[in-house]
């Protein structure tokens, strides 16, 4: 049997359907995951994905960009094939993309998490035959605490902080983790964060879909000799040592990151703090879900791939092989 998906130099093809998933090369139609950049690139004719990673893919892409949308478990049809987005976990908007033709039903993921997340719809398990999954933290290392405690000790070091004449300068990835952490953020409190230009718009995008957050104001927007000790600042770990951050000294310095599960990543990276947060699935979510799927093959692509395959091939009995595409799962995720 033919398969109904396959890998080519633009990305992953549906032939029956005519379209590409996630393509890394301009293409006529492209059915996209979610926002990420390394999943939704500029250049294609058309661009299929759901209602609500919308105002997310027109601002990353361009308002001029064509932006077909459906909601999530509504079927469609491209070609010969049958096509539905599901809720992946991820980060707003983000979908499963389920393919379904000539009697062979495909998932493909994206990336995506089990975890409870207030700024996202909840992750659904989509039965199938094939199972295209990620891999970024396929170790059994990468195991994640609940959100709420990482959270309460987030909050607790914002205090610290304050007490100690201090701006509690927050890194973490710009679309998806920053508006998580505002929002978790109001279990604990209704005070005022402040946001790196990269952020300002993504946070906006995210309240006009009725996410509740933090209130917030742009760094930019405050006077040049504006005080922020005391405060709660969110920027990209491209921030990080940049002139930018002179105007909070003196700081305290955390990283928001599943990478920050591994001993001396916090410290090799120069920051103060790590709290383990990931919107990726872990080690014990990720097999769940295989299993959950009923998939009698799995690919696993971008991530510790070699991992993954050997444990369900040897262990769980399930025929896996790689996926070399051209994803990264977010390195600072």
């Amino acid at each position: 049997m033919t398969d109904l998906i396959r890998l080519t130099d633009r990305g992953l093809y549906c032939a029956a359907g005519g379209f590409y998933i996630d393509p890394w090369r301009p293409v006529d139609r492209a059915v996209i995951t979610h926002a990420h950049g390394d999943h939704a690139r500029w250049g294609h004719g058309a661009y299929y994905a759901t209602h609500a990673s919308r105002s997310l893919l027109a601002h990353r892409l361009s308002r001029d960009a064509l932006i077909l949308t459906a909601s999530y478990g509504h079927a469609f049809r491209l070609g010969d094939a049958r096509v539905s987005f599901h809720p992946a976990g991820h980060v707003l908007g983000s979908a499963q993309v389920r393919v379904e033709h000539g009697g062979q039903v495909w998932v493909i993921t994206g990336d995506y998490k089990r975890d409870a997340d207030p700024t996202c719809a909840p992750f659904e398990v989509v039965p199938c035959d094939t199972f295209i999954t990620e891999a970024t933290f396929a170790l059994p290392v990468f195991r994640w605490q609940p959100v709420p405690r990482v959270v309460a000790e987030i909050a607790d070091w914002w205090q610290e902080a304050a007490r100690r004449g201090r701006t509690a300068v927050l890194f973490c990835y710009a679309l998806g983790k920053a508006q998580r952490v505002l929002a978790e953020l109001l279990a604990h409190t209704d005070a005022t964060a402040y946001l790196h230009g990269a952020m300002v718009p993504l946070v906006a995008a995210y309240r006009e879909a009725g996410v509740a957050m933090l209130p917030t104001q742009p760094v930019s927007a405050m006077p040049r000799d504006h005080d922020f000790r005391g405060s709660l600042v969110l920027a990209p770990p491209s921030a990080a040592g940049s002139t930018w951050m002179k105007r909070f000294r003196p700081e305290s310095t955390g990283f928001v990151s599943g990478w920050m599960r591994i001993r001396g990543n916090r410290r090799r990276r120069g920051y103060d703090r790590g709290f383990v947060i990931s919107d990726h699935v872990d080690w014990h979510d990720l097999l769940q879900t295989i299993r959950e799927t009923g998939a009698s093959r799995v690919l696993a692509t971008h991530g510790r791939t070699d991992v993954l395959v050997r444990y369900l091939n040897e262990v769980e009995g399930v025929t896996a092989a790689p996926l070399e595409t051209a994803f990264t799962g977010e390195a600072d995720d």
